[in-house]
């Protein structure tokens, strides 16, 4: 997206580069913290074309639809004894200065136009980026926030994704992703939600999380669990709203079982599994002995079974041949 927020560096910097979409929001110009630039500033050019001061806009707020080209100033002051030269960009594609740099003389402000073209298929919802100025050859910078709010159908969409739970000593870690799905800067609210086998074993109402969403952004964030169950099968929910109708949830399974339950009965199986395996061993063993035995013979020479078993039929057979011949 061409319209990014960048980070004030300076004393004189704004402490609302943070501040979003509606100007009461916004907070005052801090005074000069030590280390600030000797007395140059930037800051939106009043209306009137008065002098800026802490009761003038603390940034811009633009707002129109897609392909249209808005136009502001930007004041930059210098009260110090000897002129200063200033260079001036924009963070963003859409933000194109008059003149890219400009000499302030001693005890006085020179105002520079700007303008702010959206392109024709931007889309509807907040955007933000910020007016830069830098001393010449120093690291001297101050920056003017930029606030820009496309007109049109806007979209409040955001989804939880991404959910699961692990144990960590006596707690749980819940871990999840939120996205922004629309074309709004959202807060997200978030509610979570545990049930047991047996009922409810964690409830927490929504509260506002301290992240906010820019149109697309997504967000990697965890929740710690302070005292799960630790024997039962759990399905953790997560629920995400925001302004505007956003509304999204996720759940994830989480199953506690204490290393006795698990080492119990896998101690019990593998007893269990040796026994049967001796005991086969020694049926193989016990069959192995009666192999190879030889039948009983008489006086006569003749076969007979071992015994306690019965003669077969050749054997029979064998015996009365014999007795015939007697």
């Amino acid at each position: 997206m061409p319209f990014r927020t960048r980070t004030a560096v300076s004393g004189a910097i704004l402490a609302t580069a943070a501040v979003l979409l509606w100007p009461a929001a916004a907070a005052a110009r801090p005074a000069a913290a030590p280390g600030a630039p000797p007395g140059w500033s930037a800051a939106p050019a009043p209306a009137d074309g008065a002098a800026p001061s802490d009761r003038d806009r603390p940034y811009f707020y633009l707002a129109g639809a897609p392909g249209t080209v808005m136009n502001d100033r930007l004041s930059v002051r210098n009260p110090g004894g000897r002129a200063v030269t200033v260079r001036l960009r924009g963070s963003g594609g859409w933000l194109a200065f008059a003149a890219k740099e400009v000499t302030v003389p001693p005890r006085t402000r020179a105002t520079v136009p700007f303008t702010v073209t959206v392109p024709p298929d931007a889309a509807p919802g907040d955007h933000s980026a910020a007016l830069i100025a830098t001393a010449g050859g120093t690291a001297e910078r101050d920056a003017v926030p930029v606030h820009l709010r496309v007109t049109g159908p806007v979209l409040a969409a955001l989804t939880v994704e991404n959910v699961s739970v692990r144990g960590r000593g006596g707690a749980a870690v819940i871990r999840y992703t939120l996205v922004n799905r629309g074309n709004t800067v959202l807060t997200p609210r978030l509610a979570v939600r545990a049930d047991g086998l047996f009922g409810p074993v964690l409830r927490r109402a929504a509260r506002t999380l301290p992240d906010r969403l820019a149109p697309g952004q997504s967000a990697d964030l965890t929740e710690t669990w302070a005292g799960p169950p630790e024997l039962d099968a759990v399905k953790v929910r997560l629920t995400v709203t925001a302004d505007g109708g956003a509304h999204g949830s996720a759940t994830a399974s989480y199953t506690a079982l204490p290393w006795g339950v698990v080492a119990g009965p896998a101690l019990l199986l593998a007893g269990a599994g040796g026994l049967v395996v001796v005991r086969r061993r020694r049926r193989a063993k016990g069959a192995g002995d009666g192999q190879g035995v030889e039948p009983v013979r008489s006086g006569d020479g003749a076969a007979r079974p071992p015994e306690g078993e019965a003669a077969g039929p050749a054997a029979e057979l064998a015996n009365a041949g014999s007795g015939a011949r007697a």
